[in-house]
């Protein structure tokens, strides 16, 4: 069976580094933030091109508080992609602001920036564009949109590190970034795990009080804050793997590249990479109306796939309350019909692509029943 994503593989790679950063934790006791997370927060916080980065325990986390330091709450609107994952709008929720959808672009999976601006009113405070799969949203029209309109960006690079939009980071392009450290992450910790990073001093400091119970000093609670910390543990694997990041984004992207070849002539559709982006390939999402047949027969023939997103945010039941209905966004409803993500991950051998992409090809062909 070849894993849709193996986590193991990468843990024995780096094992006795990540053993040893471990240990050092326990040997602490600085169990919760401590040295450890603040040398990561200063670390990540390079990596991405920003002054600051605030680490936390969830990706959710950092979408939430980034959305209360901009100030959103009742009564706002904050436009967005209901073809994201949940938590995207859940933390627009969380808020008690009103999400406001977009469609996606067909081509790029990320919002289309010629419909934002129709969607904004007078109760419009962001935008909150994702970085679908590892490729950056168009930002430049977005920032564009933003500025004319007062409006503060938040970029969704959960599944985005280390990508790029015209040679800049995801994340310190808009007003602040917010990222992701779940294991199946680029970037994942072993647990939960997650960041923001901007470039504005103010926010900085409100994110980092709400991420510990609204204090400025111990017991000195200024805001309504959280319990949002990140754990020393998550810190120090964070600060081992961001080591091996660029060496594991170029793995995907190479491997995606001989995705892109071997399925060339195939009746599916690859990913179509936007002449503004560099790709990091969270997920190497296809396209094909035989959706669950290919899986089906993938699947008994020893490939495990998945699909991100089988219902867009819009259509889930959860979030009715909002109004839409099917057919409102098409270009989500098609792309959540047809999407189905091969396997991806850095330890993926060339000969695993090579098998992957005869056996898709021979499904496709009517070989395989």
């Amino acid at each position: 069976m070849i894993p849709f994503v193996d986590l193991k593989a990468q843990y024995l790679s780096i094992k006795e580094e990540i053993n040893t950063a471990v240990l050092k934790v326990l040997e602490s006791t600085q169990f919760i933030l401590g040295s450890e997370v603040t040398a990561f927060e200063q670390e990540f916080a390079q990596y991405c091109n920003a002054d600051y980065s605030i680490a936390l325990n969830t990706g959710t986390s950092a979408l939430h508080l980034a959305l209360l330091a901009a100030n959103i709450g009742p009564g706002d609107e904050v436009i967005t992609t209901p073809f994201t994952f949940v938590a995207t709008v859940a933390a627009i929720v969380y808020t008690g602001a009103t999400p406001v959808f977009v469609d996606i672009d067909p081509v790029s999976y990320t919002i289309d920036v010629t419909k934002i601006e129709q969607a904004i009113t007078e109760k419009t405070k962001a935008i909150l564009p994702v970085h679908l799969y590892g490729q950056p949203a168009d930002m430049n029209p977005i920032m564009e949109i933003a500025r004319r309109h007062g409006l503060t960006v938040i970029e969704d690079a959960a599944q985005a590190h280390r990508a790029e939009y015209k040679g800049q980071r995801v994340g310190s392009i808009g007003d602040i970034g917010c990222f992701s450290f779940y294991p199946g992450k680029n970037l994942g910790a072993y647990g939960e795990g997650g960041s923001v990073v901007t470039n504005n001093p103010e926010y900085a400091k409100t994110m980092r009080m709400l991420r510990d119970w609204g204090q400025e000093s111990k017991y000195h609670h200024v805001l309504k804050g959280y319990n949002y910390r990140m754990d020393g543990v998550q810190g120090a694997i964070l600060r081992v793997k961001l080591r091996y990041l660029d060496k594991w984004t170029e793995a995907r992207r190479s491997l995606a590249a001989h995705y892109d070849e071997l399925l060339a002539n195939s009746s599916i559709t690859t990913p179509t990479v936007m002449p503004y982006s560099y790709h990091v390939y969270h997920v190497y999402a296809v396209r094909t109306s035989q959706r669950e047949k290919l899986q089906q027969q993938l699947n008994a023939q020893g490939v495990q796939t998945g699909i991100h997103y089988p219902i867009p945010v819009h259509l889930q039941a959860a979030y009715a309350d909002l109004g839409y209905k099917p057919g409102d966004f098409p270009h989500s409803e098609l792309a959540a019909r047809e999407e189905l993500s091969l396997p991806m991950y850095a330890e993926l051998t060339t000969d695993q692509v090579h098998i992957i992409a005869e056996t898709l090809q021979s499904i496709l062909q009517g070989v395989s029943v």
